[in-house]
């Protein structure tokens, strides 16, 4: 008897086997050309933002530029960055480095890890280093848009001839903005193991120690808070009808305290506060105030009843 003869094995099909590698191939080639497209449009897009600051008054410069971080990043350095409104105020930074993810281009984080320089128009500069300085930036169709500062060992050091700084050291300084329902604005300004320049009561509070200070504020109106330099935002802001509530204020040395709370607070014509906050002052373990009573901000100073305490805060 015999057997039918055998199929011949068919030849196994490679398009199968090569179809993977070419679409992860595509893929590849499709992810670069956009990473370099969104690269592109990054550096399109700030240079515009460049162009229409220097229009409004604005000093905007830098050394060199590099743009990095492929595949799933931005990455951005300038070296000798410097950017100065016209009213003076001014800040430089020997190198600033800042990244994004490409899913995420409206969220930003800067280190500055040669410090900065901050250049103020009635009182010169003020360099300041630490063991780190950084920042993150987003939410940017916000009023304010959602912005984080954060220090940690600093030292702020005043060019000969300048205005003294109201901090010489501090262990840690936070700065915080965020937006708020209702046209608001919050922000969280802290500062630990500080040496601060203060004068009157807060001074006497202090004694030379080192310190921690907290301001706590709610501003409104802050969709007014523009103009085409930082007087001029503030001037807008205030005639719009902006004004400040103080959630807590704090001013701690040793165990004593120097708090206070209420407003509303507006802008004078000398860009110091004024208005009425509740204080109180209080040191050692039972808590009980040595004084409280209404502080109150007006012609550039701050009272309680006749005794002067200092100047008031000064927002320009």
């Amino acid at each position: 008897m015999t057997l039918p003869e055998a199929e011949r094995a068919r030849k196994p099909r490679r398009g199968g086997l090569l179809l993977p590698w070419l679409l992860a191939l595509l893929l590849v080639i499709g992810w670069s050309g956009g990473w370099f497209w969104l690269r592109g449009e990054a550096v399109r897009r700030m240079d515009a933002a460049v162009a229409q600051l220097r229009e409004q008054g604005y000093d905007v410069v830098w050394r060199q530029r590099t743009v990095t971080g492929f595949p799933f990043r931005l990455n951005v350095a300038l070296a000798g960055a410097r950017i100065a409104e016209p009213s003076g105020w001014a800040i430089a930074t020997p190198v600033l480095k800042s990244e994004a993810y490409i899913y995420r281009l409206d969220h930003w984080v800067m280190v500055a890890p040669d410090g900065v320089t901050l250049t103020r128009p009635d009182g010169g500069p003020v360099t300041v280093r630490a063991r780190a300085l950084r920042a993150s930036l987003s939410s940017f169709d916000e009023h304010p848009p959602r912005l984080s500062v954060e220090g940690v060992d600093l030292a702020f050091e005043t060019a000969p001839g300048g205005k003294p700084y109201p901090v010489e050291s501090a262990g840690k300084l936070e700065l915080h903005l965020r937006a708020g329902p209702q046209d608001q604005g919050g922000v969280l300004f802290r500062v630990e193991g500080a040496r601060l320049r203060l004068e009157g009561l807060p001074a006497r509070v202090v004694q030379g120690k080192p310190a921690s200070m907290m301001w706590d504020l709610v501003l409104s109106k802050m969709s007014a808070f523009r103009g085409r330099d930082w007087p001029g935002a503030v001037r807008n802001w205030r005639d719009a009808g902006g004004v400040i509530t103080v959630r807590a204020a704090e001013v701690r040395g040793g165990d004593a305290v120097l708090s206070g709370k209420g407003g509303p607070l507006t802008v004078g014509p000398g860009g110091r506060l004024q208005g009425g906050l509740e204080a109180k002052l209080t040191g050692g373990d039972d808590d009980t105030p040595a004084f409280s009573g209404e502080v109150d901000l007006a012609d550039g100073e701050a009272r309680i009843g006749p005794l002067p305490l200092g100047p008031s805060p000064r927002l320009y």
